[in-house]
């Protein structure tokens, strides 16, 4: 008969050798010992130890400080390699995915000039390439990976689970569990916060309020704008969502039993970077990849139904909103699945003609209906005038 085994709440924590120090831990400071024991071998013929000590003890302390410290769930030792990658790290970046091309010879030539004209001008630092992991969403809304496969976002709806009898909690725990024991891929459930704008909700609440058919709805309504005025003016609003990301890898040459991947399919995979787009084998695998992103989403939204979660697909719009959003967070445009690439020029339309009330404006040539409204009544005011 087995026996149940206790597992910790952290699953994400490392496996300790000697007593609670990891193996990470360990390397750490055991190399630091062998290396303040070896400096003390070679330099110990001609060297004081009271010397030695004031140069190894410190040294022998940070060692120490950075395997044993710990700051917002990370080691010091990850968050000092984290911050030598920043600071080495190219300062500009973007969006080039043929590569960084050098400037046009006039432009460099302008750049001397005007840097020559201007003794204290600093210099221009040079761009580095972004390469980010989403190459492009496509009209269904799977987001394109490149060799790492394919990804589908859907929005995922949230229970009260404190409110719940304890039957009902284990009766979603238990739906949650068949869930998870369905899943055959990678997923993620991501819960970003951000925040909340309602001037929308306010000029719809008073555009509508004077179609209300009684007055006291419409004092009601004017009132509760108001309110919800006050609360954005006065506070920082925040809403959650919680988001559900499939991922779907592409598929790798032979397993070798349960040691992983052999040599030769990882091999494969490096080329498979490199040349993913010219295969036309490489377009069926994607192809049959979102087959199964499709299957993995339906299977999530009949399994996760039972315990109050809804599930729903994000479209192309609103994948491209989510991606605008991690990146830039503060100020999100209004995506929409028409965007244009990074890699795309974009010009103004065939029928487009300069606006002589707007210099500097191009219009579409699609009417703008409070124009024409403008122009309408000038036009009849002029009729009047001449009768």
């Amino acid at each position: 008969m087995t026996t149940p085994v206790r597992i910790p709440a952290d699953v994400e924590m490392a496996d300790t050798l000697l007593g609670p120090l990891t193996a990470r831990q360990l390397a750490i400071l055991a190399v630091t010992g062998l290396v303040l024991y070896a400096g003390w071998t070679v330099t110990r013929g001609w060297l004081p130890l009271p010397v030695y000590l004031a140069v190894a003890i410190p040294v022998g302390a940070t060692a120490a400080i950075l395997a044993l410290g710990r700051r917002d769930g990370l080691s010091l030792d990850r968050l000092v390699l984290a911050a030598i990658r920043q600071r080495l790290a190219p300062r500009h970046r973007v969006s080039a995915p043929e590569g960084v091309l050098p400037p046009p010879q006039w432009l460099s030539a302008h750049a001397l000039t005007a840097a020559g004209s201007h003794a204290t001008a600093e210099p221009v630092p040079t761009p580095a390439a972004l390469h980010l992991p989403a190459t492009g969403v496509g009209d269904t809304g799977v987001v394109d990976l490149g060799p790492d496969g394919m990804a589908v976002i859907a929005v995922a709806s949230t229970v009260n689970f404190a409110l719940r009898t304890p039957a009902e909690q284990e009766s979603l725990v238990a739906g949650f569990a068949r869930y998870l024991h369905s899943l055959s891929g990678p997923v993620q459930v991501l819960v970003r916060t951000e925040r909340l704008d309602l001037s929308q909700q306010i000029a719809e609440l008073r555009d509508r309020a004077s179609a209300l058919p009684h007055a006291a709805l419409e004092a009601a309504a004017v009132e509760h704008a108001d309110y919800l005025a006050q609360l954005s003016a006065d506070n920082d609003l925040l809403r959650r969502q919680v988001l559900l990301v499939l991922r779907e890898p592409m598929p790798a040459a032979a397993v070798d039993g349960l040691s992983g991947p052999t040599p030769s399919a990882m091999l494969s995979a490096l080329t498979r970077r490199r040349s993913a787009r010219d295969d036309p084998s490489d377009s069926a695998e994607r192809r049959a990849a979102e087959t199964r992103l499709a299957r993995r989403l339906s299977e999530a939204v009949e399994l996760l139904g039972p315990a109050g979660i809804t599930v729903t697909a994000l479209d192309a719009g609103q994948v491209t909103a989510v991606l605008a959003a991690a990146c830039n967070p503060d100020s999100l445009p209004t995506p929409t699945a028409g965007m244009a690439g990074a890699d795309e020029i974009v010009t103004t339309s065939s029928e487009s003609y300069f606006d002589p009330y707007h210099p500097g404006h191009f219009s579409t040539g699609e009417p703008d209906p409070i124009e024409d409204q403008w122009e309408n009544s000038a036009d009849d005011d002029q009729r009047r005038r001449t009768r």
